[in-house]
């Protein structure tokens, strides 16, 4: 076995205990979105704006050099919950630390949102993401019809790590893969 195969399968394992953790509600979706709002109250245009935006209310993540991250949430289309959302992560690099916290990401278009919609997307882990705090919003752009904002709630985590996220979608009242 690779090195390279070593590593993401370690990486994987690490990932598994923290992705394996309670099915987010849509209450507590409500919360994560309103404590974003809260947080930085210019987010609310993307809220408004957005072809559709997925909201994770309990990211879990932790590493050491080997790392993983992991949750579940709901994409809203219109402002309606329209599905059940997950993302696990994989990373490796400097780091050390575990953290929680809630994530957002915004498609601009509805083809960006379409292409979520089709249950096995990725992106680059913290490819564009925003830290959430006051005014944070007020300069940040879509890349690629994409917007990720981050809101830490818990815990403290240091890296300089290369990885990716994946997601998964399905569709409300769907049964899940």
């Amino acid at each position: 076995m690779t090195s390279i195969r070593k590593l993401t399968l370690v990486a994987a394992l690490v990932a598994l205990p923290i992705a394996a953790r309670a099915e987010a509600t849509l209450e507590e979706a409500s919360k994560a979105i309103a404590a974003m709002k809260k947080a930085d109250p210019g987010l609310s245009k993307f809220f408004d704006k957005a072809a559709g935006y997925a909201v994770f209310p309990d990211i879990g993540k932790g590493g050491f050099i080997v790392g993983g991250a992991g949750g579940s949430g709901y994409l809203f289309e219109g402002g309606k919950a329209i599905g059940k959302t997950t993302m696990a992560q994989a990373t490796i690099g400097a780091q050390v630390g575990g953290q929680t916290y809630y994530e957002a990401i915004f498609f601009e278009t509805k083809e960006a949102l379409a292409a979520f919609k089709k249950g096995e997307w990725t992106m680059a882990a913290q490819a564009s993401a925003v830290a959430i705090k006051s005014g944070a919003s007020a300069d940040a752009k879509y890349a690629d019809g994409v917007a990720v904002f981050t809101l830490a709630k818990a815990g403290a985590m240091a890296e300089a790590s290369i990885g990716g996220q994946k997601f998964t979608y399905t569709p409300l009242g769907a049964k899940k893969k």
